[in-house]
């Protein structure tokens, strides 16, 4: 849940210090600029080149990109670490602390895989050479 909305296709990445929100699905959360910050600052790596993130969120921190993208959000360090997250890659799977006990959220092999084939499909348009695109599997 994000903002009281329930998002899927989320990129769990613990090499990136930055969490990520995409345009496209921000602006489908129809939360208008009203929480955003204006944010001056670049992603660099990100897609190969700098990236200016245009807003940024105030409760969990979110650079708002607006790029096209096979996933939705990338939670990276930072509120992995807040929520003193686990990772199982093997079985895709988080496990972290609630005020209740411990949570976990399921990844769904399918639309992982799905996200994966759209993404490399979005790099041969933008002419990613294969070898830089290892298979997860």
């Amino acid at each position: 849940m994000i903002a009281n909305n329930e998002v899927g296709r989320i990129f769990i990445d613990y090499g990136s210090s930055a969490n990520i929100l995409f345009g496209e699905a921000y602006d489908q959360m129809q939360l208008g600029d009203v929480s955003l910050e204006k944010v001056n600052t670049s992603l660099y790596g990100f897609r190969r080149r700098n990236r200016a993130p245009t807003r940024k969120t105030c409760l969990l921190k979110f650079l708002v990109v607006d790029v096209p993208s096979a996933y939705n959000v990338i939670l990276g360090r930072p509120t992995l670490n807040t929520f003193q997250a686990v990772i199982s890659t093997y079985h895709m799977k988080i496990k972290f602390h609630t005020p209740g006990g411990v949570g976990e959220a399921q990844g769904d092999p399918l639309q992982s895989r799905r996200c994966y084939v759209e993404t490399i499909r979005k790099g041969q348009k933008r002419g990613v050479d294969k070898a830089s695109r290892p298979d997860p599997s």
